[in-house]
């Protein structure tokens, strides 16, 4: 009997749906093609983890009471060192499941393509345990379109599951790593809160403090921002009889003593000087640059740049755009598997471009933009090399016009579809001019951006495009004279740092090394930066929220009295990113086999280790002044460790 075990029952039906009849339902499972129940294969289902960590008492029943005299708690150090309890609500599907796995001769594996979904159904394999000979033809089914052709093909191109195991190493790592981590320095810091009057559960997890320490950074350095004036200078050319431009002026070396860090000029009577001698001047046009450029469509879609996008254009938070993909992908089988990372295509897929196409045009709004695609021509986008475990979020061959959408649905699907009808036009053809001016001495500067061929940018018809027709320098010529009518001197304060948003705070959890002090770090992140991952980054928001360390003041997030003053009173490095950051790069190292998980996990320990000792000598005094007590219960301190079917971390 071959198992094929799906990550949750959404997958499982697809599955299902793809393979030969008759079908026969049982409990939690379905026997499926032959008509002799006991020839057939069987789909079973996961529940999300059915499987958790066990909590300190399983290693210790001493553990069950908080003490700072018993930290660090680490479960490799008792016997039989780390363990997994099937989880109370899922506890009859695990009981089926485990009956299943002993039964089976084979066993295709069929969790989501990423490493949490590796994770979550290998421990499950592992925790039961099977015979040599089954894990030694374990397969592994990758589906990331869950429409019956897309779900046939990857039963038909099983892989040996052993070439995903790095992805589950590393999931494994960083489950372990956040139980560690989270259970400690929560228990830690609750103790130390109730020394200085707290009663509530202060709670640390190595992604969602670093987050609020970002809002609360934000809100003092916004509450504590001081304007300061500043100014610069336009000229107002003459370039034909009733045609004017504006130049704007360039401090030279010289303005260095009047100018701010940022190259501001701060002294009011140096620019009101530059606006009188400029006036009636020549204008020299001593340089012309005209410099055509070409530039790709934009890639489609990953989650997370979904998710800015949307927050950008219509205000959706993180976790509204998750589960609306989630329902795009399960409940209307109209896009591919939302929780990916990544942004691009394999080669493959390019063959489906046809029919996705035709069937994004039963969307009324978007026929016209798929009239105008070019199939045939092929994007950056389609390129094996960068596609892992799943590619970017497209639409799949099934007709829209079909699903009975919301309007937020119907918005989300116009976004994905956008993205993937821009790969099949042609490139944006611009022209980028720039303009030097001397006068009276002074470099003056006027830049135009001129579009020559729109290509892609049809797509996006709301996009404003200046066209050579609209182009205010196009008479110039290089060395030619003009008149410069008057100066006119602009005074401007400098603005504060705008308070988060959902689409400011998703940018910068995704490009985190902009936040990090450690220059090493700071480099290795540039290219693999990123707080948290994909599936997890909205429900690490929402966590915040809902033990309320962050408010909402319409579109802007702002921290909390709790909020701030619980980072206020830990150390700062647990509040900074830097840390974390370092986590997600080591983790994305191991899936890639050039870091191994005791590499990963031994600086972890030690690193625990110090910070409960830099606490238990700090008292935190800032928390004794919150009124506001975190509305989450003591007995489950760790929910910082991230379980699909539930918590996130």
């Amino acid at each position: 009997m071959k198992l094929y075990i799906a990550e949750k029952p959404s997958l499982a039906r697809a599955i299902i749906e793809a393979l030969p009849k008759p079908h026969y339902k049982a409990d939690g499972c379905v026997y499926v093609g032959h008509s002799d129940k006991a020839k057939c294969d069987v789909v079973s289902w996961c529940i999300g983890h059915i499987l958790e960590q066990a909590e300190p008492d399983a290693y210790d029943v001493n553990l069950k009471k908080w003490a700072l005299d018993r930290l660090p708690i680490l479960p490799d150090q008792f016997d039989g060192g780390w363990k997994l309890i099937p989880k109370k609500q899922t506890r009859k599907q695990f009981t089926i499941l485990k009956k299943l796995i002993k039964q089976a001769s084979g066993i295709i594996h069929c969790g989501d393509p990423d490493r949490e979904g590796q994770l979550l159904v290998d421990e499950v394999i592992h925790y039961v345990g099977i015979k040599a000979s089954v894990k030694h033809t374990l397969k592994r089914c990758l589906i990331s379109d869950l429409n019956k052709p897309a779900v046939m093909s990857a039963l038909a191109n099983l892989k040996a599951n052993s070439e995903f195991m790095p992805l589950s190493v590393s999931a494994l790592a960083r489950s372990r790593a956040d139980w560690l981590y989270g259970m400690n320095m929560t228990r830690c810091c609750t103790l130390q809160g109730q020394k200085s009057g707290f009663n509530g559960v202060l709670s640390i997890g190595r992604v969602q403090t670093p987050i609020l320490g970002l809002v609360v950074r934000r809100d003092i350095e916004i509450e504590n921002f001081e304007p300061k004036a500043y100014f610069e200078v336009d000229a107002h050319i003459q370039i034909q009889a009733k045609h004017f431009i504006q130049a704007r002026w360039q401090p030279s070396e010289a303005c260095e003593p009047y100018q701010d860090e940022e190259g501001r000029v701060i002294n009011h009577a140096l620019a009101e000087n530059v606006v009188k001698r400029i006036e009636g001047q020549p204008a020299l046009l001593n340089k012309l640059e005209l410099k055509p450029k070409k530039q790709a469509p934009p890639l489609p879609y990953n989650l997370s740049a979904l998710q800015i996008e949307a927050a950008k254009q219509f205000g959706f938070s993180a976790k509204v755009v998750l589960d609306v993909c989630q329902s795009l992908y399960e409940q209307h089988k109209l896009i591919t598997y939302p929780r990916s990372d990544n942004r691009y295509l394999p080669k493959g897929h390019f063959n489906q471009a046809k029919s996705v196409i035709s069937a994004i045009s039963g969307l009324e709004e978007l026929a016209g933009f798929c009239q105008n695609a070019k199939p045939s021509l092929k994007s950056k986008a389609w390129n094996d090399a960068k596609v892992s475990a799943h590619h970017a979020i497209i639409p799949t061959e099934k007709n829209p016009s079909a699903s009975k959408l919301s309007h937020v649905e119907t918005k989300i699907y116009q976004l994905i579809a956008k993205h993937y009808l821009a790969q099949f036009y042609d490139v944006w053809q611009f022209q980028d001019t720039r303009a030097d001016f001397t006068i009276a001495g002074g470099l003056f500067i006027t830049k135009e951006r001129l579009t020559l061929e729109k290509g892609w940018k049809l797509v996006f018809e709301k996009e404003h495009v200046l066209t050579p027709a609209h182009s205010a320098l196009k008479v110039l010529k290089q060395g030619e004279c003009y008149l410069c009518e008057k100066g006119e001197l602009l005074s401007k304060m400098t603005q504060a740092p705008k308070h988060f948003t959902d689409a400011s705070l998703l940018s910068a959890m995704t490009g985190i090394a902009r936040f990090v002090k450690d220059p090493n770090i700071k480099s290795i992140l540039k290219e693999t930066d990123g707080l948290g991952t994909e599936a997890t980054r909205a429900g690490i928001i929402e966590l915040l929220f809902k033990r309320q360390f962050l408010e909402r003041h319409g579109k802007l997030i702002k921290a909390t009295q709790a909020g701030k003053s619980f980072i206020l009173a830990l150390p700062e490095t647990i509040t900074e990113p830097d840390m974390t950051a370092h986590w997600e790069n080591k983790l994305t190292e191991i899936s890639e086999q050039t870091c191994r998980y005791e590499d990963f996990m031994a600086p972890l320990k030690e690193v625990i280790h110090t910070y409960i000792n830099e606490l238990i000598t700090t008292p935190l005094k800032q928390i004794s002044n919150v009124k506001q007590t975190p509305s989450f219960k003591k007995k489950r301190p760790r929910g910082q460790t991230r379980q699909r079917s539930s918590q996130k971390a």
